[in-house]
Parts: structure tokens; sequence; C-alpha cells
């Protein structure tokens, strides 16, 4: 899968940047022809959480937990994780967006004098931001950045970044985002890592890729995975994925080629091979007998 910030930052011709450090990179992002990916469905992940706002157009945020349509007006905090984008080459996608770490959010939270509480619910891949006037007044400041001929300070970028975590923090009607930005502050590694897993394990991600999410080296993941799932990473990503696409052959229309594309499986042979190993059935056999 593509890095979605590492592909923002290959375009700057598509997309005007401004970067605070190594990790908070702002984009404005708006004419037709700008589009990250050629097409219709792309397979993108992040390592960090991004929050943007939407000018004009819309896209499709396609997750584990549903598919969330965004367009003009919607302001969304989006997961670290992976998901399928889908496009619409007829118009234009027009935002300003914030790939945040979770050091920063934490640092920044840590500043205000009232703490924020955790309401120990899950959290959708995408949540909505209540997009108050003062919200909209700081999108407006940003705007004015990008119009200018100069980049502003990277401290000035700063403290915008810092404004806009506090903006949203203020506001209780985004009880939702509070509480996942309390999970990021307080949440023990091992939740932190069943988490991640669970939220991503029907995406083609790589050990890697699995292990940055869980903001940890790869040799640590391992080692933390071990000790949590009492089994190794590849061993229990290949179980979850068989096991749901048994349950999208049995309780879904869903044909062997898209069971197998939304349980993480790279091509059809591999998935055929490994379904037949574990249930002793091949999935067209499994999907016919479910039918009749």
């Amino acid at each position: 899968m593509v890095n979605f910030q590492e592909r923002v930052l290959h375009y700057p011709q598509y997309c005007k940047q401004f970067s605070c450090g190594d990790s908070l990179i702002t984009i404005f992002n708006c004419p037709p022809e700008a589009r990250l990916m050629k097409e219709k469905f792309a397979d993108l992940w992040s390592h960090e959480n991004y929050i943007f706002f939407v000018l004009e157009g819309k896209k499709v945020w396609h997750t584990a937990d549903g598919s969330y349509e965004i367009s003009e007006g919607s302001c969304v905090l989006v997961r670290k994780g992976a998901w399928i984008l889908e496009q619409f080459f007829d118009i234009g996608f027009c935002l300003v967006l914030f790939f945040i770490p979770d050091q920063f959010i934490c640092e920044t939270l840590k500043s205000r004098s009232a703490p924020i509480h955790h309401t120990g619910k899950n959290y959708n891949s995408v949540i909505p931001i209540v997009a108050t006037e003062t919200l909209k007044s700081f999108f407006v400041s940003i705007y004015a950045y990008f119009a200018g001929t100069t980049s502003p300070d990277p401290s000035l970028l700063e403290l915008k970044f810092r404004e806009l975590i506090l903006n949203i923090a203020d506001n209780r009607d985004n009880a939702e985002l509070l509480s996942y930005f309390c999970s990021i502050m307080n949440e023990p590694q091992a939740v932190s890592l069943e988490r991640v897993m669970h939220d991503n394990y029907c995406f083609n991600l790589k050990m890697e890729q699995y292990a940055a999410l869980c903001n940890r080296s790869l040799s640590a993941f391992k080692r933390d995975f071990q000790k949590q799932f009492n089994s190794t990473p590849g061993k229990w990503l290949l179980e979850k994925r068989l096991q749901h696409s048994m349950t999208l052959l049995k309780n879904t229309g869903k044909t062997v080629a898209e069971a197998a594309f939304e349980s993480g499986f790279e091509n059809n042979s591999h998935f055929s091979r490994c379904f037949k190993q574990r249930f002793g059935l091949t999935p067209m056999v499994a999907k016919q007998s479910m039918v009749s």
C-alpha cells in the first residue's frame, strides 16, 4: 500500500506545502488535474492521524468500519491506518490538510488547564469534527498563508497546529474525538497495539508499516506482538484474514475476488491456496455451499 503522506510530499507541484519539523505538513490542493492517484480506487495508509477541511468536491474513504463520503464543508479527523480512497475524476477536490503526530497531540493537550476525558468507547476510522465559526475562521486564516508568496516561519506554523488542536478540544460537541485524543495520551501500549491490529488486519500492509502504526521499531513490534497475542504477526494476520474472508463469502454477495481483496490478500491464487489449506475446500465451493 502507498503511504499517503509520502505521496503528498512527492507532488509539490499539485500540493503547496508548509512543513513544521519532520512530520507536520500543511497542504492546499485544488485543481481537477491534481490527483495523487490515477486509479478510481487507491489503496492508501498513513502512519499519522490527519485532519482536513474540504472547500470543494468530494471523495469516499472506504475503511474497515464503513464508508464515509467527504464533501464540501466536511471537517474530519482520519485515524492513522489504512483505507481505500474512491475518487471522482469529473470534479476537483480542494482541502486544507494537516498531518499531526501522536506526540505533538499529546504535548499540546497537556498544556491545557482543563484535562480531557476518556469515555471508553470505540472510535470510527473517520471522526467528524464540529466546524464552529471559530474553527472555520481558523481555516480561512490558513488559506491566507497559501495565497501568499512566502512561507510562514516554522515557529508560527507550530502555533497554528497547536491552535487547531486546542480549538477542537475546547468544543465539547467533539466528544468522540476528544476521547480518542485522550486514548492517545493515556492508553497502554498493549491496548494501542491490539487496537491497531484489529482495525487494520484486512489491509495488505507490510510488517514495517504495522510497526510504524504502533509507534515501534520492527523488532519491538514483533516482540510485543508475541507477548500480546501469543503468536507471530504473520500467523495471526493470516488467520484473521481467512476468517474474515469466510464471513464475507457466507454473509454477503461478495465474489471470491472481492472477498480476497477485502481481506487483505494480494492475489487470488495465494488466497485460494491459503483458504483451502485452512478450511479444506476452495473459496468457490465455500461460497456455493453457503448459497445452497
